[in-house]
């Protein structure tokens, strides 16, 4: 297949920021308060990017694995960070701990993987591989963890009474908070389970589009996919895993009391 790529002038890409503004009246239409968040979505989104792109356009020139580790570094960060801001609830120490710990062992475990036994990438830390793909599988689990530990929090609060209830029973903490546990693990795996389900039929993902619009064959782009989708898959069940068997224990003293 003859690679060729359509390229988007700067003219053409503000011409893109009409959807920015056609959502921005339909706010202001139905009267829901949210324009202020879209605006600072929108000029977060296109620094970012293009900060990014330039980052990638050096890393791409200048090959070095502490480069390429410093970047994963900060978007790891960014990503705890990021959690920590999307949950309404408070945190204690104990479950930021939590976060960070589920984040970096998950995705990590998962993106090392892929690129040094699924791809067998050489030199491992190629950024042309590395932080696309390190984006995507940090990019899921952090929503995944965000889900994870809302429910949690919420679950172990609102069932504070019926776990207390359970443990005077003489269940065992683990017991007491099953139903709270399987309950924010369902809860964070779900929607990356439900995107598997609609993938090829309902629509064509960012990294299978991607590719064929830079020339690559379909076979090649659903190959890269599947394998993808898979690692996504892992590494949001790996770092909610981890989340909710760490978290909820973060619940109770060393005497298996509720705090």
């Amino acid at each position: 297949m003859e690679e060729q790529v359509v390229n988007i002038g700067i003219g053409n890409l503000l011409l893109a920021y009409v959807f920015w503004l056609v959502l921005l009246l339909l706010f202001y239409k139905t009267k829901i308060n949210k324009e202020r968040e879209l605006a600072i979505g929108t000029v977060r989104m296109t620094i970012q990017l293009i900060l990014m792109g330039l980052v990638l356009e050096y890393l791409f020139d200048n090959p070095s694995w502490m480069a390429t580790v410093l970047i994963l570094c900060l978007m790891l960060s960014f990503a705890v960070y990021n959690v920590f801001g999307r949950t309404k609830l408070s945190l204690s120490k104990s479950m930021k701990k939590v976060i960070a710990i589920s984040m970096v062992v998950g995705t990590c475990f998962s993106i090392f993987y892929f690129l040094l036994v699924i791809l067998a990438l050489q030199p491992w830390y190629d950024a042309r591989y590395f932080i696309p793909i390190a984006g995507m599988i940090i990019g899921n689990s952090m929503s995944g963890i965000s889900l994870g530990v809302e429910r949690l929090v919420h679950g172990m609060t609102n069932k504070r009474e019926q776990i207390e209830g359970t443990l005077a029973l003489g269940a065992s903490p683990a017991k007491a908070s099953l139903e709270v546990v399987q309950d924010a693990y369902n809860a964070a795996i779900l929607p990356t389970i439900n995107s598997m389900m609609g993938m090829g039929i309902v629509f064509l993902p960012g990294l299978m589009t991607g590719q064929i619009l830079a020339g690559v064959s379909p076979n090649t782009a659903i190959a890269y996919q599947i394998a993808i989708m898979l690692a996504i898959v892992g590494s949001v069940g790996l770092s909610v895993f981890i989340l909710v068997q760490m978290g909820y224990r973060t619940f109770f003293n060393k005497r298996a009391q509720l705090i």
